[in-house]
This record gives C-alpha cells, structure tokens and sequence, in this order.
C-alpha cells in the first residue's frame, strides 16, 4: 500500500559522505557521554527497597507518588495485580535500612489514607543488579550476533555487517541521550533498546531486499544508482510503518505516566534513529564495502547442445 509515490528518485548516495560523518560525530558524542557521566540506573541494577502497599479502595498512585516525594524520598509508584495495591520503588538511603524505609512510608500513607497497610517489604542488593546489567549487556551482544548470522545468509556478508554497525549506531545513541541527560535507565529501558535493535534491522531488510531486486533490474545502472533507487522505492512504506508505530509510542508518552516515559522515550529516539540509520549509514556502508551485481545475479550458462554446436550424440 503506498498514500504516494515519489516518481523522480533522490540521490541519497550523493551526500553519503556528509551523512556518515554527522553519523560519526554523534556516535563519538554518545560515547564520551557513556565514559563520562555514565547511565542513571534505576534500583534493579543498583540495589534498593520495594516495598507492597495495599489500600481498601483504589488509590491514587499519583498523589502517593507525590506524597513521598515530598517527604524526600526518591520513589517509582505503579499499580501491582489491581488498583487496590501499589508497588514503590526507592533506591538505597544511607544510614537507613530497609525496615526503617517502609516504616516511613507507612507512617506518611496513613497520614492521607489510615487504610493504607505495608504488605510486603524486599531488599533489592547490588549483586542482583549487577547479574541483571550482565544478562542484559549478554542478551544485546547475542542478539546482534544473530542478526549478522541472518542477514549473511539471506544476503551476503556485507549487507549483515552493514546492517549490525547501522543498528549498534542506533544503540549506542540511544544511551548517549539516557547518559546526557541522566534520564532513569530501567529494564523496561533495556526492554526498549532490545526492541529497537529488532525495529530497526526489519527497515534495513526491507531496503536491502529492494536493493537486490533493483540489482537485478537496472542492469546498467551504477550501485549508487541502484540504492538510491532502492530507497527511493521504499519511503512510502517507511512513512506509513514508522508513522504509525511513533503515534502509540508516542500516546504511551504522553498518558502513560512515570512507568512507561522513558520506555517510550527510548523507543521514540529508537524509532527516529532507526530510520535514519538504515537510509544514510547501513545503504553507504554497502556500498562502500563493494557490493556488486555478480553477487546476485548469476551469469547466463549455455546448455550441452548449445556448446556441441547443436550436434546430436
């Protein structure tokens, strides 16, 4: 389905040069943030205290939220199994133990609703975090791992390693945005920038695919031309996919509250970088690799009859 057709093709190729560098410069930048300032993370890799509190009627997590922060205690508030029960999240206070923490939260809940009751109250330590940053750093590298194995053999080695750099660009930006600004980074971050990883390689197999069919139709074309062609041919699909996916993360954004902001902020960052890389850093990189059109098509071959000069044995 296209809304339009572009009918004149945009030489992207032409200013890939200037695009990869911009493409270098950020990445450098995201880097040196991640060395510098390093991410914020949340209390499931640093270690903190949960504590369950259950209310006779359904509560109003945002004023709870509000409540303790007033107080000066750091909190994620969300509803746990219904809305009459709320999970608090809060990171390790020095000089304060886990039963003291709940016991002031406790004493400020009941202070705006006496029907508030600690349920259940759990120590988070810093070496669950730590082996969750590990399986979570495992689970990034082995799916990248996977996505060159595919793209190999459903191409050819160049398009997988073009596609794996465009996509740890995409990552690697997106912490550089949570290490600037010191944005929270959770498992549901972590859930978003796995899912950005898989985003992103689906628009660079949809451009690569048209890329060798193109191979194979513009014979006398140069590869530049091809790709440009290529991803010319593709825009409409990209707006419509693209589109549509910001619209949800974006309503997630801005009605789904403190839980779901920076999961969608990671995966609003995801899906614009995701575009981005796939046209101006993934298609230059094949290119440069030295993609050619005898890797996809195969040379005419003469039959038997043909090469005896049609005699028959």
């Amino acid at each position: 389905m296209e809304f339009f057709k572009i009918r004149k093709t945009i030489p992207f190729m032409r200013y890939a040069l200037v695009f990869n560098i911009i493409s270098i410069l950020t990445f450098l930048a995201a880097v040196f943030f991640l060395a510098t300032k390093g991410l914020h993370f949340s209390i499931e890799f640093t270690g903190g205290t949960l504590v369950e509190v259950n209310f006779k009627e359904p509560a109003n997590v945002e004023r709870i939220r509000e409540t303790l922060e007033k107080a000066g205690l750091k909190v994620e508030a969300q509803n746990f199994g219904s809305s009459r029960d709320v999970l608090l999240r809060m990171p390790v206070e020095k000089g304060q133990s886990s039963s003291e923490t709940s016991e002031k939260v406790r004493a400020l809940l009941q202070v705006e609703n006496p029907s508030a009751e600690v349920r259940r109250v759990e120590f988070v330590g810093p070496q669950v975090g730590k082996e969750l940053a590990e399986y979570g750093a495992l689970a990034l590298l082995v799916t990248a791992i996977g996505i060159v194995v595919y793209l190999w053999f459903r191409f050819e080695w160049r398009f997988g390693l073009a596609a794996i750099v465009a996509n740890l660009h995409d990552v690697v930006i997106i912490l550089g945005f949570f290490a600037f600004f010191q944005w929270e980074f959770s498992l549901p971050v972590l859930a978003a920038v796995l899912a950005v990883l898989g985003y992103s390689v689906n628009e660079s197999v949809v451009v690569f695919d048209r890329v060798r069919e193109m191979l194979r139709k513009m014979r006398k074309a140069t590869i530049p031309e091809v790709i440009d062609a290529a991803i010319t041919g593709t825009i409409s699909r990209t707006i419509i996919t693209h589109g549509s996916t910001q619209i949800m993360v974006t309503t997630m954004l801005i009605f789904g509250g403190p839980a779901l902001h920076y999961f969608a902020l990671a995966l609003t960052i995801g899906i614009l970088f995701g575009i981005y890389s796939s046209v101006l850093v993934a298609s230059p990189l094949v290119m440069w690799l030295g993609v050619d059109r005898s890797q996809f098509v195969k040379p005419a071959t003469k039959n038997l009859r043909d090469q005896n000069d049609g005699a028959v044995v």
